[in-house]
């Protein structure tokens, strides 16, 4: 831990205990830097993470204050209601049409939820591909058949007991990105028909997945900030014939929410005691804006009935496409199904990511963005707040890169994300985050992008837009 979140921790346990009370400044910068015996830089990092943590709030001139948690939590939306009932999915052509959007140059991409390249190690990676290249020149053009490069599992393998997870790297398959990972986790458990379980709102690949294997779907209420309502599941348990279940268990997209480790652990015995595998996505896992990563659901699973997916899209190179996922029960078949489908993931990004990891610098990298994350997700949801519809609420993550925004009445962010488009602001609707169009009143936002004038202008200029739909409603 950072010295800076040590001092933050303090002033957090000072905050719980009342020495702070709620609506009273803490003390000034001077005042914190002798009682810490620190420098005036990390008491203002320490200030700044409580300030993302919604513990304290800033004033002009005056300092920092406690904040009241009713004030934190008043403008963050409530737990959704989707139907009740099994749906097919109906969103694919604006899916399409939105990634399509998102390669235009000069565009500020708001909606898709891809980190900006300064974000990413590229150098690093570039020196891994150089030196690999080197010293295994006559290697890098054949197959790496499945379960994928030794090496690559090997670092994994030791990633994962980060998450609480011992795994062998016999048990892990090298992937075409998560989303192959979650497409293969689906085939090894339901046949075409057959009904899964998901948060919603939910990530819309995961959904264009479930399309494509002509799966049917229910999408379970889901809070914010708790996360999927394990009771709501269960009730749909008793009521439907689920063959599987799918959650992002930390930092979800779109809504960024972490479950406690004892949801995980309840979530994990529920649907082994109904006999219904558990696809859990992890893939911002290693994204959250605490110092400790958490747990994964799988560290729970003591009959191999988890199907554990992640990659490394969102950390080091969206565009290697290496992913991971251990099958439990189904790693056999998953491992048949990654060559039957695919035959074998490149090489090259493969060898290159298992020399980068190797190199120890990983870690460092998290924590760099995990910090950049944490600030721009707390500054573009209090510009939100600021410059949208009074009414708007947001999401405050715990982690990952994204934010939900939910409009007042009388807005559809259909309308928004095609106006926005023609003056280069990519949005992503909220439709497209439910199986049959949902949420036609919300948007999701990345904030892993490159923070500049371009951006404030185009927060604004969507805050803008709404208030111009309003008017004229």
């Amino acid at each position: 831990m950072k010295l800076y979140e040590q001092v933050a921790e303090e002033i957090s346990l000072l905050i719980d205990r009342g020495v702070y009370p709620i609506g009273k400044r803490i003390p000034g910068t001077r005042e914190l830097v002798k009682r810490f015996h620190v420098s005036v830089s990390t008491i203002m990092q320490a200030q700044r993470l409580l300030e993302r943590r919604g513990l304290v709030e800033a004033r002009p001139r005056s300092g920092y204050y406690v904040r009241s948690p009713d004030s934190h939590h008043a403008h963050i939306p409530a737990q959704s209601k989707p139907s009740n009932r099994p749906a097919l999915v109906a969103t694919k052509q604006m899916a399409l049409e939105i990634l399509r959007s998102s390669q235009r140059k000069g565009l500020i991409h708001l909606g898709a939820a891809v980190p900006d390249a300064q974000y990413l190690p590229y150098q690093a990676l570039n020196r891994s591909i150089a030196s690999v290249t080197k010293r295994h020149a006559s290697e890098i053009p054949n197959y790496t058949f499945p379960p994928g490069n030794e090496e690559l599992r090997q670092q994994i393998a030791m990633r994962m007991a980060d998450a609480g997870c011992v795994v062998s790297p016999d048990e892990i398959i090298i992937t075409n990105g998560c989303h192959e990972a979650l497409t293969l986790a689906l085939k090894a458990v339901t046949k075409p028909g057959d009904l899964v379980a998901i948060e919603s709102p939910t990530y819309y690949g995961m959904l264009q997945a479930i399309e494509s294997l002509n799966l049917k779907v229910l999408e379970i209420p889901t809070h914010p900030q708790s996360g999927i309502s394990i009771s709501a599941l269960e009730l749909a348990i008793e009521q439907w014939d689920i063959k599987a279940c799918v959650v992002i268990s930390n930092y979800s997209n779109p809504l960024g929410y972490q479950l406690s480790d004892q949801q995980k652990s309840d979530l994990v015995a529920l649907l082994d005691r109904e006999s219904i595998p558990f696809i859990e996505d992890d893939v911002y896992g290693d994204l959250g804006f605490m110092p400790q990563r958490p747990c994964a659901a799988k560290r729970f699973d003591q009959t191999d009935s988890v199907l554990y997916c992640s990659s490394f899209s969102k950390t080091i190179a969206p565009g290697f496409r290496v992913g991971w996922i251990v099958a439990g029960k189904w790693r056999d078949q998953v491992e048949h199904l990654k060559f039957s489908s695919s035959l074998a993931s490149p090489t090259l990004p493969q060898m290159a990511l298992a020399h980068y990891l190797d190199q120890g610098s990983y870690c460092r990298h998290i924590r760099m963005v995990r910090d950049i994350y944490a600030e721009q997700a707390h500054r573009i949801a209090e510009m939100v707040l600021q410059h949208f519809p009074e009414g708007t609420k947001v999401t405050r993550p715990t982690g990952g890169f994204v934010v939900w925004v939910q409009f007042p009445e009388g807005i559809d962010t259909l309308q928004i994300y095609h106006e926005a488009l023609s003056l280069g602001i990519s949005t992503a609707p909220g439709m497209l985050f439910s199986a049959v169009g949902k949420y036609n009143r919300c948007l999701r936002l990345n904030c892993a992008l490159k923070w500049d004038e371009r951006t404030t202008w185009a927060i604004v200029t969507l805050g803008d837009m709404a208030k111009k739909i309003l008017s004229n409603n």
